[in-house]
C-alpha cells in the first residue's frame, strides 16, 4: 500500500450521508473549502428517511438544492395523510378486508393545513433517502470549494488545540493518505469519529428490533385512496403481527400514492430473529402481514435493524464535531433524524465559516452542544413517545396477539360494519388516532425550537405558556426562537422575510420608525467584518411592505424597535423599542454572539 502527501483543507468531513452532503454544501456557500470522505462506494442503497420538514425545505433552498429534491418529491395530492387498514386479502368474508377505518392529516396534509401554510415559504417535501442522496451528492460535487470522495475511509485522526491530523484510506486505488484540517465533522452515523476522538454515548433505549423491505409491487388494486403516504395494515388472520402491524409507504419513484411502483416496508420483530433479512423470509412475512396469498414482489434490499435511541454527551470535542445519527438516534416515528441532521449542519457551519474567517472567536463554536443537544433530546423523546403509542392505537383497535384469528376480526367487527357499539368504539378510535398528532403533526418540534446559548442574548421578556410544545407551532421573536416567516413586498416582488439570511447574512429588521438602528447595524456590519442586511418593516415609508400583516402579529417589537437575526434564522437579539444609543447596543450583542472584544 502505497502512501501520498499530507492534504490539508479547512474542514474535514467524515460521512457521505445527507448530514455530511449538507454541511459540505453550506460550507461552499459560505466559501470555506471541505474534503468530505465516506467509506462506501455509492449512496444509501434503502429508502429509509423520507420525511423532509419545512426547516429542513428551508435550508435546502438556502443550499439551491430544493428545486432539484421537489423535482421528485411525492407530489402533494399523495402525501395528506396516514391511514390504518385491515388485512388486505384472505379467506373471510370479502367486506373484511382492505378497509380503512382510521385516518389523520400529516405534515401538514400536502401543505393544506393553515398552520403550516402560515408557518413557512416552503412545505413539507417527502423523498426518500435512496433517492435523495443522489441529488445532495451530485448538487456537492459541483459546489466550487467542495472535494467530494467516496471510497475513502477515515482510519485514525488525532486532534490537538492547533488542528487535526487524520489518516484515509482510497479503497479503490489502495492509497493511504493524510489530511491536517482545522476542524472535523463526523457525520458517519456514529460508526468511527465519535470513538475515535473520545465522545461518550448516553441515555441508550432500545425499544426492539424491526425489518426493513424496499420491493417492486403493484398494490394499487387494494386501495382507493391516493392522498394516503402512510399506511399501517393490521391483518387478525396472523396475531402474530399486531402488535405494530406493518408500515407500507409508497417511495415512488414515478408513481406515487397507492400507485406507487416501489414501497418500503417495516415491521417489528418480535426476537432478534437472525434470519428475518433473507429475502424469502423477508417475502412471507410481508405477504402475511398484508394478507396477500402467493405474494411475488421484486426484492431490492432487506435490512434487519435495532429500533432505539441515543444521545452523545457531548457533540463536540476541541476541534471536533459530530452531527446527525454520529451525535443522536431516534425511533423513525415522527420523522425527526434526518431532519435534525439537516439542521445540525445548518446550525455549526455558519460558526465555523466566521470563525475560519477570524470574523468570530472560537468561543462561538462552544454554543453548538448546547444549542443542539438540546433540540436532539427533545427529538428523542418525541420519537420514543410517538412509538409507544402504538400500543394503545393496537389496544383502541382491540387487538391482541394473545387472541385468536377470529377473536381478533370480531374486535373489528363494529369498525368496519354497523353494530349497536360501532359509535362508541369508532369515536375511541377516532381519540387514540387523534393522538398519533404526536408523530404525524410534531410542528414545534420541527421548526419552533428555540436555542439557549452565549450566542443568544436574551431580553428578560418572560415566555409565554405554549399552548401544545409539541404539535402546535406558535410564532415568536423571543431571543433563539426562529425567525417567523412573512410574506413582504418590496418594487412589486414578493419575497419570504426568511430569505433575508441567505448565504451567511445576519439581519436586522426594524420597525417603521427605527432608522437609527438601520444606521447603526450598518455601521457595526463593517467594524466586524460580517454581512449583514437590513430593513424596516411594516406599512407605510418602509424598505419591505408587510403585505399580509403576518410580520406584525408576531414581531414583538415597537415602530421603534428591532431585532437581530443570525445565519442559521434564529433570533439573536431583541429590543422591544428605541435605545439611547443602538450603535453600542448592536456592538455590545455582536462582541456576545461572535466572542470578539471590537468596539
Amino acid at each position: 500500500m502505497t502512501q501520498i502527501a499530507e492534504i490539508e483543507v479547512p474542514v474535514l468531513i467524515v460521512g457521505g450521508g445527507v448530514a455530511g452532503l449538507t454541511a459540505s454544501m453550506l460550507l461552499s456557500n459560505l466559501g470555506v473549502p471541505s474534503l468530505l470522505v465516506s467509506r462506501y462506494p455509492h449512496t444509501s442503497q434503502l429508502p429509509k428517511a423520507h420525511i423532509l420538514n419545512q426547516r429542513t425545505m428551508e435550508i435546502f433552498t438556502d443550499i439551491g438544492v430544493a428545486p432539484a429534491v421537489l423535482a421528485q418529491s411525492t407530489p402533494a395530492e399523495n402525501m395528506h395523510g396516514v391511514a390504518i387498514y385491515t388485512g388486505l386479502d384472505g379467506d373471510g368474508p370479502a367486506n373484511r378486508y382492505a378497509r380503512r377505518i382510521a385516518y389523520a392529516d400529516g405534515w401538514g396534509a400536502g401543505n393544506t393545513d393553515p398552520d403550516y401554510q402560515a408557518a413557512s415559504a416552503c412545505a413539507t417535501a417527502n423523498l426518500p433517502q435512496i433517492l435523495l442522496e443522489p441529488i445532495l451528492k451530485r448538487h456537492a460535487e459541483q459546489q466550487p470549494d467542495a472535494t467530494v470522495c467516496f471510497h475513502h475511509e477515515l482510519i485514525d485522526l488525532h486532534h490537538d488545540e492547533n488542528g487535526v491530523h487524520a489518516v484515509i484510506l482510497d479503497h479503490a486505488n489502495d492509497v493511504r493518505y493524510r489530511v491536517r484540517s482545522s476542524y472535523l465533522l463526523g457525520a458517519d452515523g456514529g460508526r468511527t469519529v465519535a470513538e475515535l476522538a473520545g465522545i461518550e454515548m448516553a441515555d441508550h433505549v432500545e425499544l426492539g428490533h424491526a425489518l426493513n423491505v424496499h420491493m417492486s409491487a403493484d398494490l394499487s388494486p387494494y386501495f382507493d385512496d391516493p392522498e394516503t403516504w402512510i399506511r399501517c395494515i393490521y391483518n387478525p388472520d396472523y396475531p402474530e403481527y399486531l402488535t405494530f402491524g406493518c408500515v407500507i409507504i409508497g417511495v415512488g419513484p414515478n408513481q406515487w400514492g397507492h400507485r406507487s411502483e416501489e414501497w418500503l416496508v417495516s415491521m417489528p420483530l418480535v426476537t432478534d430473529d437472525p434470519d428475518a433479512a433473507d429475502p424469502a423470509r423477508a417475502v412471507k412475512r410481508i405477504g402475511e402481514s398484508l394478507g396477500i396469498k402467493d405474494f411475488q414482489p421484486r426484492i431490492h434490499h432487506t435490512s434487519k435493524w435495532v429500533m432505539d435511541s441515543v444521545l452523545a454527551k457531548t457533540f463536540q470535542t476541541g476541534r471536533v464535531f459530530i452531527l446527525g445519527d454520529a451525535a443522536h438516534r431516534h425511533p423513525p416515528t415522527g420523522g425527526l433524524g434526518l431532519n435534525s441532521a439537516v439542521h445540525d449542519a445548518y446550525n455549526l457551519c455558519w460558526k465555523l465559516a466566521a470563525v475560519l474567517d477570524n470574523r468570530a472567536g472560537t468561543g462561538l463554536l462552544d454554543t453548538y452542544t448546547p444549542e443542539r443537544r438540546p433540540v436532539a433530546a427533545a427529538n428523542i423523546q418525541a420519537s420514543l413517545n410517538a412509538a409507544v403509542h402504538h400500543f394503545a392505537i393496537t389496544e383502541a383497535l382491540g387487538l391482541s396477539t394473545d387472541k385468536t384469528a377470529e377473536e381478533n376480526w370480531a374486535a373489528l367487527r363494529p369498525l368496519i360494519e354497523d353494530c349497536a357499539d360501532s359509535t362508541s368504539r369508532r369515536h375511541k378510535v377516532s381519540q387514540v388516532f387523534g393522538e398519533s398528532t404526536n408523530e404525524f403533526r410534531l410542528h414545534n418540534i420541527e421548526i419552533g425550537y428555540r436555542y439557549e446559548s452565549t450566542a443568544v442574548i436574551s431580553d428578560g421578556v418572560p415566555i409565554a405558556e405554549p399552548l401544545d410544545d409539541q404539535r402546535l407551532y406558535q410564532p415568536s421573536t423571543t431571543p433563539g426562537a426562529p425567525l417567523p416567516h412573512a410574506w413582504v413586498e418590496r418594487a412589486g416582488e414578493r419575497i419570504a422575510l426568511r430569505t433575508l439570511i441567505h448565504r451567511g447574512h445576519f439581519v436586522l429588521i426594524a420597525g417603521e420608525d427605527g432608522h437609527d438602528w438601520i444606521e447603526a447595524a450598518e455601521k457595526a456590519a463593517i467594524r466586524k467584518g460580517i454581512a449583514l442586511n437590513t430593513a424596516r418593516v411594516g406599512m407605510g415609508d418602509v424598505d419591505l411592505v408587510d403585505i399580509r400583516f403576518a410580520w406584525l402579529k408576531s414581531r414583538g417589537i415597537s415602530r421603534t424597535g428591532a431585532v437581530l437575526v443570525r445565519p442559521d434564522g434564529h433570533l439573536a437579539f431583541r429590543s422591544t423599542h428605541a435605545v439611547d444609543d443602538p450603535l453600542a447596543a448592536l456592538n455590545s450583542t455582536l462582541n456576545r454572539i461572535l466572542d470578539t472584544n471590537l468596539s
